[in-house]
This record gives structure tokens, sequence and C-alpha cells, in this order.
């Protein structure tokens, strides 16, 4: 025989898409009958305009049809109230900083991927490892903290999905697995962000205080290209941050690459490696293709005494995914550049010291 309770459990156990909690973790499943073999269900969704409301209404029904005995499932979807709402908040995000968040005692990672100008492949960088990170099994969180030149969320094919605000607490949309916040997603593609560096600063603050990536393993942020207020920012914010440096073969690249670690390291940063993109290669008919030089990534690595993480080939599949809105690194796993990123992967994820050491008292 079923019972309310049964279905209860059933719908108390479907994963809300956005807090990636379960719905009676939540106290989102305010009410459970069952009049024959149909079920009644109130859920209670966050806010008004949940973007997610039809997702969770299919997951709820599908959750109560696995119950034996149920044949029919009505769903209604309330609201919770401004005190349930805050209170809500308060438990999962409020009265943590920064620091807690992502300080030295912290069990997340962050990793900052910067480099010394534009047009080398940074952001095509942070959002690859974020989502490699991420089919290895890790919770992970991406930053777009390039707030002049923001792409991440046209790399990844979320250009036209907006954060969702709950109390204090925003919640960032997902795609392959990762969540992502970007000025982008509050302002107009087409309309430029003309900030001072005070501006800036608030932004990267709110985002690393306010945004719910919820208890990640690692957090990728995007640095903007260069030694400015972003990049302070962030070191100031969070000194414990390692440093990625993307740079291109060419030596105008290369040399100016350097400056972003060196800047790293006088805000605290460990630089933890370097990667070389739009590297050459060599089709499968013999043809090389060598078109930014070769031996930048090596220098820069050289001279800022840190590994060269890998080189990736600038393959017909990287230039595609820029615009599909497709991380390369989802492509066919025996092209060039999907290998030499896995390796990269590899050797970011064995660079990892140990996190979160913190000392707990006990007394007899």
């Amino acid at each position: 025989m079923t019972s309310p309770d049964l279905v209860r459990e059933a719908v108390g156990a479907v994963v809300d898409p956005e807090l990636r909690r379960t719905l009676a973790d939540l106290g989102m499943v305010d009410a459970v009958e069952l009049n024959g073999s149909t079920a009644q269900v109130r859920v209670l969704l966050t806010i008004e305009g949940c973007p997610k409301k039809s997702d969770i209404d299919s997951a709820v029904r599908d959750a109560a049809l696995s119950v034996p005995g149920v044949d029919a499932v009505d769903v209604t979807l309330g609201v919770m109230s401004d005190d349930a709402r805050r209170a809500l908040s308060a438990r999962l995000h409020g009265g943590r900083t920064v620091e807690d968040r992502f300080g030295p005692n912290s069990l997340t990672r962050v990793i900052a991927v910067s480099s010394g100008k534009g047009g080398v492949g940074k952001s095509t960088v942070a959002a690859n490892l974020a989502v490699a990170l991420a089919a290895r099994g890790l919770s992970v969180g991406l930053l777009d903290a390039d707030v002049h030149g923001f792409s991440i969320p046209g790399l990844l094919g979320i250009a036209d999905e907006k954060p969702t605000k709950v109390d204090d607490m925003i919640l960032p949309p997902r795609a392959f697995d990762v969540g992502v916040i970007s000025i982008g997603m509050f302002v107009d593609p087409h309309t430029p962000v003309s900030w001072r560096g005070p501006m800036m600063h608030r932004t990267v603050n709110q985002f690393l205080s306010d945004v719910h990536f919820g208890d990640i393993d690692v957090l990728v942020c995007d640095l903007p290209p260069g030694t400015g207020d972003v990049a302070i920012s962030l070191g100031q914010l969070v000194p414990t941050a390692e440093v990625i440096v993307v740079t291109t073969p060419q030596a105008s690249a290369s040399d100016i690459a350097e400056r972003s670690g060196l800047v790293a390291r006088q805000l605290g940063q460990r630089v933890i490696g370097v990667v070389e993109n739009m590297s050459d290669w060599t089709d499968e008919t013999g043809v090389s293709h060598t078109m930014f030089g070769q031996g930048g990534g090596a220098d820069v690595a050289s001279r800022l005494g840190v590994p060269l993480f890998g080189s990736i080939p600038l393959t017909p599949s990287v230039i595609a995914s820029g615009d599909s809105g497709v991380p390369f690194t989802r492509g066919d796993a025996t092209d060039l550049a999907v290998r030499a990123f896995g390796d990269i992967v590899d050797r970011v994820v064995e660079s990892a010291t140990p996190r979160g050491r913190t000392s707990i008292p006990l007394s007899v």
C-alpha cells in the first residue's frame, strides 16, 4: 500500500537544479496528499519567477509516479514566504565572508587564469579547465572577472541565461555541470561596460560574497588581461588563489605574459604553471601548422621558475568551439587539442596543495 509518507520521501529526494540540494533539505515540499491513486503535491518555489519551475514540476511528477500505487499526480507550485526565503538564504549562504568561502582554511581551491595581453585564449583556457574538472567529478564554479571583455557566457552557450536572486543570495546559471557567473548576465551584451576601478572591485567582491556556488571543490576565475584593477582586487580578496599564466608561442605575447605572473606573486598568490595556447601542430597528412611561432610558453615558464603545464595546438576544433558554445574538451577524445588539454588538467590537479587545515579544539 502506498502512503503520503512514501510520496513525500520520493518527492523530497528531487534535487533543485539551481541550489543542488534536495527539496526536502530546502523545505520546499509543503504538502502531500493521496486521493485514491492520485498524489496531490504542493511545492514551494524560492521565488515567483523561478526559471527552473518547469524542470522542478517535471521532476516532482516523475518522482511521485515512481511510487507504487500512484497513477496520477497533481502538482501545485507555490512560493516561499519572505521569512522562509530569508531563513533559507541565511542557512545556505549567510554569515560567511569571502575569506570563509575562499580563504586559506576553505576547502575550495581558487585558480585564477591570467594573461599579460588580450587575444591569447585565456577565457578559452578558463572555460575548458572548469568544464574538464567538472567532467572528472569535481564540483566547480566559474567566475568571469573580465568585466570589460566578458566572453564566458558565449563560450559555454548560456549567453541568454540570467542568475536567480533569492534574498541576498545569487544563484548562478549552470553549463556543463559548472556554476557560472559573469557581468555579461546582467548587462546588454552589445553595450560596453565603462567602469572605473571602484566599480570593478565591488563587482568582484559581490560575485565572491553573494553568488551561491554551493560547496565547490574548485573556483576558476577568468581574469581580464593585464595587471590592472581586477587582478589587484582578486589578490586582495583571495590572496591564496593560485595562478595559471596563459600565453601564445610568439615573443611579443610571452614577454608581456610574464608580467601577470610577477604581479600575482607581489600580491602573495602562487603561480602554479604556464599554458601555451595557439601552438603549432601537425595534421594527419604530415603538414605542420605554425601560426604564431614557437617557444613562448617554455620561455615564460623558465623566467617565472614554474612548469609549463602544456601546449594547446590551434586545431580546427578549438577554433570552432569559440563560436559553438560547446568547449572543445567535450569533443572527440582523439583530437590533438583534447588530448593535450587532458594532460594540462592532469598537471593542474597534481599541483594542488592540502587545504582547510584548521585545528579543531578538543576537550576531555
